[in-house]
């Protein structure tokens, strides 16, 4: 399974093994769901049609181009505190919580309400980490997943209003 701890790297980072064991498996369960999400957004991305096709298909772009950002910074994290990032499509695919998205959703409103319903799934994956990760006693990677969740909630945001009226 891809969010196993496969080994990891001695540190001078004063959290305790067994903590940094689990932020790494936390980390590396949200490394899956983000590289998933930036996936499923390119879909979106590349396959919108409709009236409102250029400004949804330069939204799904500029909210992938974000959230490929984070994947960068969980990997990262993941790897500062000794650990093994895994990131790669089949190891996201197989560990992601997000729902496939679904082929038919082609009609600009229809990846809207996909779309929303992934970012605000993953949204509460974040702060559920958020938690996780302050109970473990890391401000650091509390503070890197609520950076993630601030801005996820924004993208969520900037795609819900299309579904407002």
């Amino acid at each position: 399974m891809a969010t196993q701890t496969l080994r990891t790297f001695e540190t001078r980072i004063d959290i305790a093994d067994d903590k940094r064991e689990e932020l790494i498996k936390l980390l590396n369960a949200r490394l899956a769901d983000t590289f998933d999400l930036y996936s499923q957004l390119k879909q979106a991305h590349w396959n919108v049609k409709g009236s409102d096709f250029i400004q949804l298909h330069l939204l799904y772009d500029q909210v992938a181009e974000n959230v490929l950002e984070f994947v960068d910074t969980i990997a990262e994290r993941a790897t500062t505190l000794g650990g093994l990032a895994l990131g790669t499509a089949r190891m996201a695919a197989e560990a992601s919580t997000l729902s496939e998205y679904p082929l038919d959703a082609v009609d600009g409103m229809d990846t809207v309400s996909v779309v929303a319903d992934r970012l605000g799934a993953y949204g509460a994956a974040v702060r559920a980490a958020i938690d996780e990760a302050l109970e473990l006693n890391d401000q650091d990677t509390g503070d890197l997943f609520i950076e993630v969740s601030r801005a996820i909630d924004k993208h969520l945001w900037f795609v819900e209003a299309h579904l407002q009226t």
